[in-house]
């Protein structure tokens, strides 16, 4: 019996050597994406815009006397738009703010391949400047809105992820979209 038991590990391994086994490939997660849906933003901030329906609007927990300032959670992605909000006077120019913005941009310079800016104008005449970054950076698409002279809107993209940015390209992506359309339906309050 002892022989029998022996012998059968010893008739499996020539077995399995007759074959060629070739590994399977690195695979990549499926991201199934909805279809693009928004929500109204309008009470208690100082703009309104439309946010995706699939993102959760969160107080931001980073800077809390900074009542303005929103994170759109996109749950299911692991992802969050950071949104923050200046009124322009009292001190706080419009030079200042848009050099920040451009400052926090070229942070990324170490590890970005390449930054794309574009200006655009919104529907609602507002000025709006989009950063997008590609490589291994953490944060890969960035924008503000403003009318220049009372409201300033900076938007950042961020995820809760080490993953390579190739594997989330098809959320980023989605992501971008999302935030175009937010940056286009911007309305700034009357202070």
């Amino acid at each position: 019996m002892r022989k029998l038991i022996w012998c059968i590990p010893v008739v499996l391994g020539f077995m399995a050597c007759g074959e060629n086994y070739l590994p399977k490939p690195p695979g990549y997660n499926r991201i199934d994406l909805p279809s693009h849906q928004f929500n109204q933003l309008t009470e208690g901030y100082p703009y309104q815009l439309e946010y995706s329906k699939f993102s959760q609007v969160e107080a931001d927990s980073f800077n809390v006397q900074e009542e303005d300032w929103i994170n759109l959670h996109y749950v299911d992605f692991g992802a969050k738009v950071h949104l923050t909000y200046k009124e322009i006077g009292n001190g706080v120019s419009f030079q200042k703010l848009s050099s920040d913005a451009f400052q926090l941009t070229a942070k990324h310079q170490i590890k970005a391949y390449g930054i794309q800016e574009s200006v655009a104008l919104t529907p609602e005449g507002y000025t709006g400047v989009i950063a997008e970054l590609t490589g291994e950076v953490p944060t890969q698409f960035q924008f503000f809105v403003t009318d220049s002279t009372k409201n300033f809107l900076r938007g950042a993209l961020y995820f809760n992820t080490a993953m390579k940015n190739d594997s989330l390209a098809p959320v980023i992506e989605y992501i971008k979209v999302d935030m175009a359309h937010l940056m286009n339906s911007v309305k700034f309050q009357d202070n």
